[in-house]
């Protein structure tokens, strides 16, 4: 494991062994026609983007479905997929290509990622959203982490809570129910499960260099490099922490920047990230170097054509 693969991923994830992978996240090109991921002008990447779109959003949702449904072929039978999407395609995505392949029955969730970018309309509502649809393969067992650090949320005590310490020296809230005398008790390490709107994680800006540095504190824009559609940490590693444990194996197929490697690296899985932008995958590798220590996993580069 731990591998950056240059190469068109629908080749790749056929050469993958079936149910090897516990959990994938994928932020596939948005049907937006916006050219976002000719970056630095690779070849290739000008090649698929010409022909993805060529045929219209049929064309489209046919291109990223088969590439689902190699990625449903390696999923583990507990393994979980996230797909991150727009308004543009969302009802396409999960109507004739999520539900098709994992199942109305698997469907998790509809997590809404809710931010604030720059960028105004005075026509409608401003559209501030995207969104992230977790399915699992199948309806029995699949890994959720709800109640984490990182996942949850902090339990804040009300009027009638009392702060105490266990036998085990473990802090807890706990209230007394007024009318049956049962005692209700909340330890502080035991994080509540959210709800699936995301308010809480900014997005990567794209100010001017000289606006970042006067906010260099913000950690957001300390993790920009300059990849337009660049998601933040915080969103990834939510979800790896959510859908998996460590050691388990992380899939990237739309690998981009390398966010999702970069993350799962620190919260120690295993991991593979693909992308068919020479690039990306450099920026990916130099990335990953750069958290590197002593006690990291070593990773390979590999070319797949």
């Amino acid at each position: 494991m731990n591998k950056l693969i240059l190469g068109d991923n629908l080749e790749i994830l056929k050469s993958l062994a079936a149910e090897s992978v516990d959990l994938i996240y994928l932020d596939p090109p948005f049907f937006s026609n916006r050219n976002y991921e000719v970056i630095w002008g690779d070849t290739g990447e000008i090649r698929s983007f010409q022909d993805r779109w060529s045929g219209g959003i049929e064309h489209y949702i046919a291109w990223l479905k088969e590439r689902v449904e190699e990625m449903y072929r390696i999923l583990k039978s507990t393994g979980s997929i996230f797909l991150h999407c727009d308004w543009h395609a969302n009802a396409y995505i999960r109507v004739f290509i999520l539900d098709k392949i994992f199942g109305e029955q698997n469907f998790r969730n509809e997590i809404i990622w809710v931010y604030d970018t720059a960028g105004r309309t005075k026509k409608n509502f401003n559209r501030k959203h995207d969104n992230i649809f977790w399915y699992s393969k199948n309806g029995k067992k699949w890994t959720f982490n709800g109640n984490i650090e990182g996942v949850g949320t902090e339990r804040k005590a009300s009027n009638h809570m009392r702060l105490g310490t266990d036998k085990n020296g473990k802090k807890f809230y706990e209230k007394t129910d007024k009318n049956t005398g049962k005692i209700y008790r909340w330890y502080l390490d035991n994080f509540k499960i959210r709800n699936d709107c995301w308010e809480d994680i900014t997005a990567i800006n794209s100010e001017p260099a000289d606006i970042i540095f006067l906010n260099s504190l913000n950690r957001e824009a300390k993790e920009r490099i300059g990849y337009p559609t660049q998601k933040p940490e915080k969103l990834i590693e939510r979800i790896i922490l959510c859908a998996s444990n460590e050691g388990d194996i992380v899939l990237d197929p739309f690998l981009g920047g390398g966010t999702t490697t970069a993350v799962a690296d620190k919260l120690k899985r295993s991991w593979i990230g693909i992308d068919q932008s020479v690039q990306a995958i450099k920026v990916s590798e130099l990335r990953l170097q750069k958290q590197q220590d002593l006690f990291s996993t070593p990773f390979t580069v590999q070319l797949h054509w």
